[in-house]
């Protein structure tokens, strides 16, 4: 766990965050590999594009579908992921995934269920 919210802690600064000032990097591991996101912030706020969301689409880019856990990172200590991005986590995850909520002094940990429960999912169509 050390060695990956080092790798956060890394990449947080790398954020795009000049309007909320709440720098966010999350990694997503998946089928074996890990992928990196930070959130990016336009002038016109929904345009805005969270961490999570941004690793999802790198993971997606690599042609893998399945995460296996996932790691949230800010300097402002644990913090959870918008509804928006708990649904996308969802869609490539379960209810059964980890999700690590790490901040500058230690970390937490949930399962996807946890954090939304009675999701929305494919088999809801």
């Amino acid at each position: 766990m050390e060695r990956i919210r080092a790798l956060l802690k890394a990449h947080v600064e790398r954020a795009y965050a000049p309007y909320s000032g709440f720098p966010v990097a999350a990694l997503v591991e998946a089928e074996g590999e890990v992928f990196l996101g930070v959130n990016v912030e336009n002038a016109a706020y929904p345009l805005s594009q969270c961490a999570e969301r941004n690793a999802v689409a790198a993971m997606v880019l690599a042609g893998k579908r399945r995460i296996a856990r996932v790691h949230i990172y800010s300097p402002k200590g644990p913090i959870s992921p918008c509804g928006g991005c708990r649904q996308v986590l969802m869609e490539f995850g379960g209810p059964g995934v980890e999700v690590v909520l790490h901040g500058p002094e230690g970390y937490e940990t949930w399962t996807l269920g946890d954090l939304l429960p009675r999701a929305f999912g494919p088999e809801d169509l």
